[in-house]
């Protein structure tokens, strides 16, 4: 089977290339199954009801309507993980440029090259750029995923006293997870023990302006807050209020905005985290095979609005996917349909995801357009797929 993508953004040959002579890029999306995207915002397009997926080549997917694909049938994956080194180096980076005054030295370096006894000069002015060390400091990390146990772990090597947070660790993460982390239960405990903040959670609705007036003020004095997350994270007006008055030492951001751009006490670097060559390269390479393996066998990994379901290669004559609401009595209606059509399920599986669920039935027999138009009548599905 033929099929087609778009990509929105420009995605990484390294990933591309995985692409097999099955594959066809398009640039009308209108034509596409499936579409890359990394920063494009796709809330005003209007979905094509031939796109089947859309993967984003990086975690977050907050310029992607999720629920809008949801209702369409549309499957959405990220890429967790694939770029999570790159964005702990930068927040590593972005710890030591607060906490010793680099930048102002340099630039007191390039202001000075006309000075022919610069290197004496240095030594009288480097005081004013001296700073403090990472050892021995307290750092609380909001959010242990991919990114977040991987600073945890690294911070340890830094000598840092480490606390972490997250109500929602997964298993796989506490397993990666050093054991002298220090995993607290209340995100106050974060806020008013640590020296250094960094925060690593999605952007949602529940997690907005988590850091926020109210948290600054349990925070210590001279705290270092960086986010390389989401600037709607932190509440940035009551952040410039926090180093106006000196509760806050600096604020590290990866997100340009008017709010911070050039303000007293804020590094602002322009959204690095992930763009290295090695993150957007490990981003495409998870993106496309997410694709294909939907595209080809139905299987979803790292959906972010249907539940993750896979049942492998299919070995029978027929397998048909089904995206439909998270209701009962659903799985029923669909073998109903093939029982009276005589055709044997070998094989099934259903996951369900909030508000919506998805089911794949391996059967023994190819599947007519009949059945398809039967299964769509079912109240309550949204989409039906002849996988093979």
């Amino acid at each position: 089977m033929a099929f087609k993508y778009n990509c929105l953004n420009p995605i990484s040959n390294v990933g591309l290339d995985n692409f097999s002579a099955d594959y066809t890029k398009t640039e009308d999306v209108n034509d596409a199954e499936g579409i890359l995207v990394r920063s494009a915002a796709m809330h005003d397009m209007d979905l094509p009801d031939k796109l089947l997926c859309v993967a984003r080549a990086g975690a977050g997917v907050n310029n992607i309507p999720l629920d809008k694909c949801a209702d369409k049938g549309i499957i959405v994956f990220n890429t967790p993980g694939a770029n999570a080194n790159g964005v702990k180096e930068l927040v590593f980076a972005g710890m030591l440029l607060a906490a010793r005054d680099v930048v102002g030295g340099i630039e007191w370096v390039k202001s000075a090259t006309d000075d022919e006894n610069i290197a004496k000069t240095a030594e009288k002015q480097k005081k004013q750029y001296a700073g403090t060390e990472l050892m021995g400091k307290k750092l609380g990390i909001i959010g242990l995923g991919a990114i977040g146990v991987k600073v945890a772990n690294t911070a340890r090597h830094f000598g840092m006293e480490v606390y972490g947070y997250d109500p929602y660790i997964s298993v796989d993460a506490a397993w990666k997870l050093s054991r002298e982390i220090k995993h607290v239960v209340n995100v106050d405990d974060i806020f008013t023990e640590c020296d250094y903040i960094t925060i690593h959670v999605p952007l949602l609705d529940s997690t907005k302006n988590t850091i926020n007036a109210e948290a600054i003020s349990k925070m210590k004095d001279g705290v270092i807050i960086l986010n390389f997350a989401r600037d709607l994270l932190c509440d940035e007006k009551a952040v410039l209020e926090g180093i106006k008055s000196g509760k806050i030492r600096k604020y590290v951001s990866d997100f340009p905005n008017p709010t911070t751009a050039g303000k007293e006490g804020c590094i602002v670097i322009p959204h690095l985290g992930a763009s290295t060559e090695e993150s957007e390269d490990n981003c495409a390479v998870m993106a496309v095979k997410e694709m294909m393996n939907y595209l080809e066998n139905g299987n979803i990994v790292n959906s972010v609005n249907y539940p993750n379901c896979d049942m492998g290669v299919c070995d029978n004559a027929g397998r048909v996917a089904v995206m439909h609401k998270n209701i009962a009595n659903m799985i029923a209606k669909f073998t109903s349909v093939f029982g009276e059509a005589g055709i044997n399920i070998s094989d099934m599986i259903n996951k369900s995801r909030g508000d919506y669920a998805y089911t794949m039935l391996d059967i023994d027999s190819s599947v007519g357009s009949d059945i398809v138009e039967k299964l769509k009548e079912i109240d309550g599905v949204l989409r039906v797929r002849v996988v093979k």
